[in-house]
């Protein structure tokens, strides 16, 4: 194996190791949940914005 072959290998190793650091310290500090609320179901109480039926909007080839 050239020294070019290791060396591309360790630095690949070494790479993986600190996102797996770093995954390992966030997951530590933030929990299991992300920080998230336990009721947050991602959008099941949000409202949706609209236009409220005043055409297609700017620039967009509207009836004007």
């Amino acid at each position: 194996m050239s020294a070019g072959a290791r060396q591309l290998i360790g630095s690949l190793l070494v790479g993986i190791a600190i996102v797996a650091i770093t995954i390992a310290i966030v997951t530590a500090k933030l929990g299991p949940g992300g920080g998230r609320d336990d009721d947050d179901d991602r959008g099941g109480d949000r409202t949706e914005q609209t236009d409220g039926g005043r055409g297609r909007g700017r620039g967009r080839g509207g009836d004007d």
